[in-house]
């Protein structure tokens, strides 16, 4: 029996992983892989106390940083993934690749994954100039003409970031209503960098090594368009990896995790979450992360209450 069981390999996991051994916690660490959705980035500049590092750099620093932590604490399964979680008397009993795993408490920090854009060409040319990270990505695409996928809040606030640093920033939209609050796309739209695609589907994404345009439909009036672009920014929404929780804690209508803000706790006593697969208004690598110890130094509590 583990006193706590850390599901996900992220910024969130890791850094719940060094508290719980710093804490002497007898912890179960379950990860697929190591660096969430951040894997992918070729340059990372918002990593607190890191200039700039690539995602796969970021990812093997995060297992070394628990590894270094790790014996005699905590166990770490790789290449593992979570797929069943059973509330027991004891606790939980954690069913993931060719084992189970029974523990006291729970964090999780599965993360989610980005919807990916459909669109011919699409495959190809992903991190070849289409990206899913305005705060990882966006300054690398500086003085390069640029498109966002997307009309929702997290369009909007990537638009913003671009045109602080790209002549141009082109929204392309499937409808003709922005899901943004009206605000917020009345303070982006003012920019005069600022350009918008209406009831526009895209089709097919244009490039050789990079990214150089892209084809869409107008769904007004049939016809078809090409837009040259040297970078595509989509948020079109992303999933939370949380479907093996279902019925066992509150999830919101996106599927996140619905925590306490002050604690990280779930509906049900005995687990936590932090990251990407809560329903916390921002969802990044350092936040993912603080909220994380954050849930730690709760758990520690939770697990020492009855000894105080």
């Amino acid at each position: 029996m583990y006193d706590l069981a850390i599901l996900g390999g992220g910024p969130a996991g890791v850094a719940a992983g060094v508290y719980a051994s710093r804490k002497r916690l007898k912890t179960i660490f379950i990860t697929k892989d190591w660096g969430g959705q951040s894997v992918v980035s070729t340059g990372i500049e918002n990593w607190i106390g890191t200039i700039k590092i690539s995602g796969l750099d970021l990812a093997e620093n995060l297992k070394k940083h628990l590894e270094a932590y790790a014996p005699g604490i905590v166990d770490i399964k790789e290449g593992e993934l979570t797929e069943k979680i059973e509330k027991t008397a004891a606790g939980f009993k954690i069913t993931a690749g060719t084992g189970s795993y029974q523990a006291k408490t729970l964090l999780v920090t599965t993360g989610s994954s980005r919807r990916k854009l459909s669109a011919k060409g699409a495959d190809a040319l992903e991190h070849r100039g289409i990206t899913y990270c305005a705060s990882c990505d966006g300054p690398l695409f500086a003085g390069k003409e640029v498109v966002v996928v997307g009309g929702g809040n997290a369009g909007f606030e990537t638009a913003a970031q671009l045109l602080a640093y790209c002549p141009s920033v082109t929204m392309i939209h499937r409808s003709e209503e922005f899901k943004a609050d009206p605000v917020t796309v009345d303070k982006v739209l003012s920019n005069p960098k600022m350009k918008v695609v209406k009831n526009a589907e895209i089709t097919e994404v244009r490039g050789d090594k990079f990214v150089t345009g892209i084809v869409y439909l107008d769904k007004k009036t049939n016809q078809t368009r090409e837009l040259p672009a040297q970078g595509i920014f989509v948020e079109i929404g992303s999933v939370p990896n949380t479907a093996f929780l279902s019925g066992l804690v509150n999830l919101n209508q996106y599927g996140q995790i619905v925590v306490d803000a002050k604690t990280q706790r779930a509906s049900l006593a005995g687990i936590w979450a932090a990251g990407d697969a809560t329903d916390g208004l921002y969802h990044q690598n350092n936040i993912a992360a603080g909220d994380a110890v954050k849930a730690l130094e709760d758990i520690y509590l939770y697990l020492h209450a009855d000894k105080k």
